[in-house]
């Protein structure tokens, strides 16, 4: 039975072995993929009834989990930057500034009211720049090992353009642009998930 569409699930690193488990209840044994040593990564595994499961790698350019990330989250409601070692918070920041939203108005009014959403924004990027870079950077090495950056796509990129952050900017990366406003709990959420491993998976379709 061939299987269906592949769906992406987030397992904590150590229920990995667990998850297996219940994968080979549900499936049968499975086949892995290349070979059997448990610490190889990317791996797939092949189940006698067509499910099929991708266990891959954390990042391009990463095959594991990094010991220390670095986050960077930012949207127009705020912004918050951390340090982890392992699953714990080591140094965080969380801030708020406001950035308005779109209006419909037109003429001059809405190029006066451009500049100023766009002066709110800069200011807004400036300050996420300035808290990565005492956070995460050391005068000669980043003290992360990977990155974690989500929130608004634009405003991230602008974020990592900052010359500044050439050093951290070059790391393996997982990008979340799915997230609220960034607040502590968003920070710690988002660290569980930049952790996870996570899981392609694909089963068989009821017949």
């Amino acid at each position: 039975m061939s299987p269906g569409p592949a769906r992406v699930v987030e397992v904590d690193p150590a229920r990995l072995d667990r998850w297996i488990d219940g994968f080979t209840q549900r499936h049968g044994q499975p086949e892995r993929s290349p070979g059997a040593d448990p610490q190889a990564v990317p791996f797939v595994l092949s189940a006698p009834d067509g499910a099929v499961a991708e266990v891959l790698a954390w990042a391009p350019g990463a095959v594991d989990l990094p010991a220390r990330l670095g986050l960077v989250l930012v949207r127009r409601g705020g912004y918050a930057v951390g340090l982890a070692d392992g699953d714990r918070l080591t140094d965080h920041h969380c801030g708020t500034r406001y950035v308005q939203s779109r209006t419909a108005a037109g003429g001059w009014s809405q190029q006066r009211f451009a500049r100023r959403r766009g002066n709110q924004a800069d200011a807004l990027v400036e300050r996420v720049i300035e808290q990565a870079a005492d956070r995460l950077l050391t005068p000669r090495r980043p003290r992360a090992d990977g990155l974690v950056v989500g929130g608004d796509k634009a405003l991230v990129r602008q974020v990592l353009q900052a010359s500044v952050l050439g050093r951290i900017t070059d790391l393996p990366r997982r990008e979340f642009y799915d997230l609220p406003d960034p607040r502590l709990k968003v920070l710690q959420e988002t660290l569980r998930r930049g952790r996870a491993t996570r899981i392609s998976i694909a089963e068989p379709e009821p017949a």
